[in-house]
């Protein structure tokens, strides 16, 4: 059997559990150490895969450890990729680096002179009807891209304790859209315009957050990208991308729990989609991971990047900036943090 790259894992919650997945799956991959400040679902999460707990100087002296996956809370990641680079480490990292943007350039800046690689994890653009779309457009099959439309609403808010300290649904939960725009676009968005209420829960209004928005962007092409924001949808996990171009559009629809239609004289009926992003973008975890395996190789370069994440964030904060002052916003407004 060809020899394995050892992993330590930081973070033993709800993603932490689907990368130790992932990394156990893999055959080129195990999971080493999981580094958590939980000690009780640290060590179950390690039990499952022949794992040990220990802190986390052990896990970054260890040589033997080629990577370290940050699935731990927001406030550690930056600091976690700049200890982890430094420590000749390959970095797959959560979204966001960090909430503010001035840390995150921080952050990158001083990384930018090690040689270990660093992935943020984005993980839609490995979906495989997104990847597909993406490859169709680059090919011309649409000819000129015009316009972009990205669909994304939760099933429901997550708890309120989550949200309060979550950065905002822009930061949260829009920062994926964002991306997505930017991976079918081609190129950047330069300005922002948003619109968002709170109409699904008192208390997310509570907080000073948001729960339903519609974001434009526009890039020097003059091409468009529209997101369209939920944190309440009744009827499952609603995903969904559209790219116009001068020749057709493509469209990603929705995954059913099943394929399984009923026809009947008084209509037809059909399953309603996955529930979650667990189970919507299963496969998407595991394309991902293919992917950084295939950094740790020397195959490919991280895609998405540090900067991918950063240029998320930016947009993130232009379309919090556009609500605060009711115009639209150009986003090099959002460079200085």
């Amino acid at each position: 059997m060809a020899a394995q790259y050892a992993i330590a894992l930081f973070g033993a919650g709800r993603i932490g559990k689907v990368h130790s997945r992932s990394i156990s799956d893999h055959p080129s991959t195990r999971l080493k150490y999981v580094v958590d400040p939980m000690p009780g679902p640290a060590q179950t999460l390690a039990d499952s895969y022949g794992a040990s707990v220990v802190d986390e100087a052990t896990a970054l002296g260890d040589p033997e450890v080629a990577a370290i996956v940050i699935g731990s809370a927001t406030s550690t990641h930056a600091d976690l990729v700049e200890k982890g680079l430094k420590a000749g480490k390959a970095v797959f990292c959560e979204k966001p680096i960090d909430l503010s943007i001035a840390r995150v350039t921080a952050c990158l800046k001083a990384v930018m002179d090690c040689s270990a690689p660093l992935f943020v994890a984005f993980n839609r653009r490995f979906d495989p009807a997104i990847a597909e779309m993406r490859r169709r457009i680059m090919a011309g099959e649409i000819g000129p891209l015009e316009l972009v439309t990205v669909i994304s609403k939760d099933p429901g808010a997550l708890p309120i304790d989550y949200l309060a300290v979550s950065g905002g649904m822009f930061r949260d939960m829009t920062i994926h859209d964002f991306d997505m725009a930017r991976y079918i676009l081609g190129e950047e968005p330069i300005t922002v315009s948003a619109a968002a209420s709170a109409l699904t829960d008192p208390e997310i209004a509570g907080i000073g957050d948001i729960d339903t928005a519609c974001v434009t962007m526009q890039c020097a092409s003059g091409r468009i990208a529209v997101i369209t924001n939920s944190r309440r949808a009744s009827y499952g996990y609603d995903q969904r991308v559209e790219a116009h171009g001068a020749l057709g559009t493509l469209r990603t629809e929705n995954v059913p729990i099943t394929m399984l239609v009923q026809e009947r004289e008084d209509g037809i009926r059909r399953e309603k989609p996955l529930f979650f992003f667990l189970e919507r973008y299963a496969e998407s975890y595991r394309r991902e991971w293919d992917h950084f395996v295939r950094v740790l190789q020397g195959e490919e370069k991280p895609n998405p990047t540090g900067e991918d994440g950063r240029r998320a964030l930016l947009l993130a904060e232009a379309a919090y900036h556009s609500l605060e002052t009711g115009r639209r916003v150009t986003v090099v407004e959002m460079e200085g943090g």
